[in-house]
């Protein structure tokens, strides 16, 4: 399944390189480039490393009640 339509990134392409040894959040996003376009697989991202087991040490996904909100800011060219 696509989790980062942005960069055409996979679960599976995820979970490979957290077998290969990613182990947080910030090292994904600079190896495969999720959540640094529009940022709306970050949730989803975290998601995967939590279904991973990578979550116990760095993923940083936080479980609430209620819905967090999100907010968007547009990026303007230089």
């Amino acid at each position: 399944m696509i989790v980062c339509v942005c960069k055409s990134v996979s679960d599976r392409t995820i979970r490979s390189a957290i077998a290969d040894g990613v182990d947080s959040f910030d090292e994904l996003q600079f190896e495969l480039g999720v959540a640094s376009c529009c940022g709306k697989c970050e949730e989803s991202v975290r998601d995967v490393m939590l279904q991973s087991g990578v979550c116990a040490s760095r993923c940083g996904v936080e479980h609430h009640s209620q819905a967090v909100p999100l907010t968007f800011y547009e990026r303007k060219a230089a």
